[in-house]
């Protein structure tokens, strides 16, 4: 990739897990009524009972300077019993809102470290969950987030036996420079061995979780990470960029200096380096940053044109609503988001008073909608088409003079009312979808909103 395309798109902008994004979102405090109205919306249009799970796990017990994540770091152990109550405690709050018995598609337990929970802890969250409603008979899938140095025997035995098929390891870097550099040490051995017992145990699908762009990290280092990473041969991997937001995050990414962090070109370097011997191994590039074998049901569903993106990332599972449990969840009911309160002692609070606990959120207007698909069929699918009624329509001219420039540079094609991102242009796909962002295109201010592009 030239470095003059590079200099030229890598600009603040959006990851576009959600349209409007965050920074956006016009609904601040969002009442729990409003929330519920905008679910009761979504059955009413969409007439399905099925839904996903979203479950933040907040607690770790030491801090990675890359993170950006909201989470609590404690060794205090005593939190998860209290902590749990109140998340099944918001579950049901949902349930009695709900006009119907959920039909549960997907359980995702990020963090934080969910880890860090016991797995009897575990066992009574999930167990407590699924007895409440009905999980999909024959269609569905429970996956979470492990941090090998602290993920035994029985917590992979024990998920595996509640349903969870998939999991994801966070590696980041095997350096250990960079893992010295980012707090995170953690020997391949540790994972390796975490990965070969849930193979053994049974889990059909297991991703490495790998970042390019981090501090002290060189070509060799990614070259060795991703060496070791394909003596595993996980089924999927994904490859993200770094995204450096101190002053989102405070002081988490300030335990370096910027100084060490890879720029521009050297940093995308790192991504097509890692792409290449990724590609040769035999994996299919999948959506933005992802990767997997084509046996595993992310690569199938993006062949067939079946992937579906949300604050979970991409996924196999598109359920029209997104419930998220927990301090700092986002829920998505198509028609409207909600995110709940944000600190452990808030969330903890508003649920132990009856409420559901959202404190903002976005309900989507008509063209918000139609935005949002349109962005969505481009980060999914690198392609989308206006058509007659839809209400850009009167602005395709504009939206075709700001991806003027990417035409001009080979990065997308647009042929009638098609948008489609070229093989060169997936890079930038994030600058194409800015091009349909009207709340960007109202504001100047980028700088200090979002991370780079590229």
């Amino acid at each position: 990739m030239s470095h003059e395309l590079i200099q030229k798109y890598n600009v603040p902008g959006p990851r576009y897990t959600s349209y409007p994004t965050v920074p956006f979102w016009k609904n601040n405090p969002l009442s729990d009524r409003t929330w519920v109205e905008s679910i009761q919306l979504n059955y009413k249009h969409f007439n399905s009972e099925e839904i996903s799970l979203y479950i933040h796990l907040p607690f770790c017990e030491s801090l990675c300077t890359f993170c950006g994540c909201h989470k609590r770091i404690t060794k205090n152990h005593a939190v998860e019993e209290p902590y749990i109550n109140a998340v099944i405690a918001e579950w049901k709050l949902y349930l009695n809102a709900l006009p119907y018995t959920p039909v549960i598609r997907e359980i995702h337990l990020g963090g934080g470290t969910p880890t860090f929970f016991s797995p009897s802890e575990l066992n009574r969250l999930i167990t407590s969950l699924t007895i409440l409603a009905k999980v999909h008979p024959t269609d569905y899938e429970f996956s979470f987030e492990a941090h090998p140095n602290n993920t035994t025997d029985e917590h992979l035995e024990t998920l595996y036996k509640l349903g969870f098929k998939r999991l994801s390891l966070g590696i980041q870097d095997y350096s250990q420079t960079v893992q010295q550099a980012i707090h995170r040490i953690q020997p391949f051995e540790q994972v390796q061995s975490v990965h070969k017992k849930a193979k053994e145990i049974g889990y059909t699908s297991i991703s490495h979780d790998l970042v390019f762009g981090l501090p002290k990290q060189t070509i060799q280092d990614i070259e060795d990470t991703v060496s070791k990473t394909l003596q595993l041969m996980p089924d999927r991997i994904s490859l993200y960029s770094y995204a450096h937001v101190p002053w989102v995050k405070g002081v988490g990414q300030r335990g370096y200096d910027e100084n060490d962090l890879p720029k521009d070109s050297e940093k995308r370097a790192l991504y097509e380096i890692a792409k290449s011997l990724l590609e040769k191994a035999g994996y299919i590039e999948v959506g933005m940053d992802h990767f997997a074998l084509a046996h595993d049901s992310l690569a199938i569903a993006m062949n067939n044109k079946e992937l579906h993106r949300n604050f979970m990332g991409y996924t196999t599972q598109n359920t029209s609503l997104m419930i998220g449990l927990g301090m700092s969840s986002i829920s998505d009911s198509w028609f409207g988001f909600a995110q709940n309160e944000k600190t452990v002692e808030d969330y903890i609070e508003r649920v132990n008073q009856g409420e559901i606990p959202v404190f903002r959120g976005h309900i989507l207007s008509e063209e918000d909608l139609v935005i949002r698909r349109h962005i969505l069929d481009l980060m999914c699918h690198f392609e989308t088409s206006l058509t007659s009624d839809s209400l850009l329509l009167s602005q395709f001219d504009s939206i075709k003079e700001r991806l003027k420039e990417m035409e001009i540079d080979g990065l997308v094609t647009i042929h009638d009312r098609t948008i489609s991102i070229t093989q060169a242009g997936i890079p930038f796909v994030r600058n194409a979808c800015m091009a349909f962002d009207m709340d960007l295109q109202r504001t100047e201010k980028r700088e200090g909103m979002f991370s780079k592009t590229v």
